[in-house]
């Protein structure tokens, strides 16, 4: 007999040192702090009777004295019921009593009478933090299957097993869409191809002289006449546009974008050979007069200011090469003189 209990001893033994220990579920924070009595609480269940997994509102209204506060310390196991969400509204500044209004929004998942948990509040006061416990509520959870569904044999049934469902699947048919939109493209392709490949290429004409291109806008704006048509505002624009976008091209510059005294600054740092600067700033300050001043101008005064785009031109175009050095003159060559 004792080497039979023994025997059971070390059999057991075993499979006891490996069954799991369950721990209990650990307690809220405020569960050893001493309790205090609110002024006044009222919790009330909307609706009263609901069916199961259908969300409800559990309100609880905690009046209390305005030096304390009232959190929440919800359990993480909460039974037949689960919490959804939850939403605290403080009391009003100023108000004596105090009044604080806490919405649980829960769904039970059991049928029957259910008794709601308490819930656990921590209280902070001027003697320290204490803990209040609401009580719970009774609850009435209905099936959502009518009345007469067990005498009709409509009642809850077990989870059935896997099965197997055939679902349709789109894979062919798109993979066919993909092929035809492949094949339309590659014949719009072929035919651009086809289309576009004998055409003969334009050529591009070769960009004209500096010199070349300033006359020939001089010579156009002088074929329109806009002095005589009383435009001499339009004249000072595409003459001033004409000489500045020569000067910065001329010069290696953006002088479109300067103001007139950006621009003179930046031709007396470079000083280029010929510029007639004095000439310049005359017909940049009349310019300016007529554009953004609404000066005045004379006919004569606008063919002056067109002659000086023509003067401009000559006196800086073409560069100025320097003067070719010296070469030395190299004498007749001969037998040298006998003495």
């Amino acid at each position: 007999m004792r080497w039979l209990a023994l025997s059971v001893f070390l059999l057991v033994s075993p499979a006891l040192a490996q069954a799991p220990v369950s721990e209990p579920a650990p307690a809220p924070a405020s569960a050893t702090l001493p309790d205090v009595e609110p002024e006044g609480f009222q919790g009330s269940v909307q609706p009263e009777r609901v069916l199961v997994g259908e969300p409800f509102v559990y309100e609880l209204v905690i009046t209390h004295p305005a030096n304390q506060r009232y959190e929440l310390e919800l359990p993480p196991d909460l039974g037949d019921f689960e919490l959804l969400s939850q939403a605290r509204t403080p009391p009003r500044a100023g108000q004596e009593p105090a009044v604080t209004t806490f919405r649980l929004r829960l769904s039970a998942f059991n049928l029957g009478m259910l008794t709601l948990p308490e819930v656990p509040f921590l209280v902070s006061t001027p003697e320290g933090p204490k803990r209040f416990v609401a009580p719970g509520r009774t609850l009435e959870v209905g099936s959502t299957l009518p009345e007469d569904a067990q005498s009709e044999g409509a009642d809850l049934k077990d989870i059935q097993p896997p099965t197997e469902v055939a679902i349709r699947s789109w894979t062919l048919l798109w993979g066919l869409l993909g092929l035809l939109a492949a094949a339309l493209l590659a014949v719009v392709a072929w035919r651009l191809f086809q289309k576009y490949r004998n055409r003969p290429t334009r050529e591009v004409e070769p960009l004209l002289p500096l010199d070349v291109r300033i006359r020939q806008s001089l010579k156009a704006l002088e074929s329109e006449g806009l002095p005589a048509q009383g435009k001499t505002k339009d004249f000072y624009f595409r003459l001033s546009e004409i000489v500045r976008g020569y000067l910065g091209e001329r010069y290696g510059f953006d002088a479109l974008e300067c103001t007139s005294s950006e621009l003179m600054i930046k031709l007396r740092r470079m000083k280029p050979l010929g510029l007639p600067e004095d000439g310049l700033m005359r017909f940049v300050s009349e310019s300016d007069l007529v554009k953004y001043a609404r000066a005045e101008s004379s006919p004569e005064s606008c063919r002056e200011a067109l002659a000086f785009g023509y003067e401009l031109l000559d006196k800086t175009w073409p560069p100025l090469m320097p003067p070719p050095e010296a070469v030395p003159v190299s004498h007749a060559s001969g037998p040298p003189a006998v003495p």
